[in-house]
């Protein structure tokens, strides 16, 4: 029975690539070469063939099998593909071609990307942070005011939109140098305050605090010294 040119596309059948292979290939280290080698072999795989002979991979690629052999070793030394051997219930050996191994590698270069880019946003925002400071301020950082911020980011782990909540609250207060940051940040940490949800929210505890409880008579003592405020400058925030 002849097959129309209908029924033999249907027959051959479709094989998929993962886009991302076709965008990051060569940063994976394959050639040009290589990529059709591995959609070659997938697309045999696919079809059921698992351990495809070369000379059907060679007849494909119009190369001679020498080289599509080589080709093939050259994956498996890279880690590119692996040969799998089992063993069926009549106790007889199959070979298996797989790709698990580029798999995996394009997972770990997808994450070593998304991490790149993390480092690379962090590295902006801590930029931005210090000149933040120095904007405020009106002034350039000392070296020791730059290590102490730095020490706040990378010993105490604060992050950076609670320093900057922090610089907010001393600004208002019109205290313009770090101890009094400090202060804030060392009074949100009791509190275990860590986010701006949580500002907010002991914001308006303190305002509610504050408005429910009795005057009290002004202290003429020099000695006097305010508690570390907290001022609702969020609640217009985006």
């Amino acid at each position: 029975m002849n097959l129309s040119p209908l029924q033999k596309w249907l027959k051959y059948g479709d094989t998929t690539i993962s886009n991302l292979l076709l965008a990051h290939y060569r940063q994976l280290g394959l050639s040009h070469e290589q990529l059709i080698l591995i959609i070659q072999l997938k697309s045999l795989l696919d079809s059921g063939s698992d351990f495809p002979d070369i000379e059907i991979i060679a007849g494909r690629m119009q190369l001679p099998t020498a080289k599509v052999f080589n080709a093939i070793h050259d994956l498996i030394q890279q880690k590119y593909l692996s040969i799998q051997t089992s063993i069926d219930k009549d106790g007889k050996t199959n070979d298996s071609y797989q790709l698990d191994l580029l798999w995996e590698r394009l997972a770990t270069l997808l994450d070593q990307e998304d991490r790149s880019v993390k480092i690379k946003a962090e590295q902006f925002s801590e930029k931005e942070l210090f000149n933040r400071f120095e904007s405020e301020f009106g002034r350039p950082l000392s070296p020791m005011e730059m290590q102490t911020i730095g020490m706040w980011l990378d010993d105490d782990k604060y992050a950076i939109e609670l320093i900057e909540m922090a610089l907010r609250e001393a600004v208002l207060s019109q205290v313009y140098n770090l101890k009094y940051v400090d202060r804030i940040l060392l009074n949100w940490e009791k509190k275990n305050i860590k986010t701006k949800a949580q500002v907010v929210q002991e914001s308006k505890r303190r305002r509610q605090q504050q408005a429910s409880a009795p005057a009290t008579p002004i202290q003429n003592d020099t000695s006097f010294k305010p508690k570390v405020p907290l001022y609702n400058w969020l609640e217009n925030q985006d």
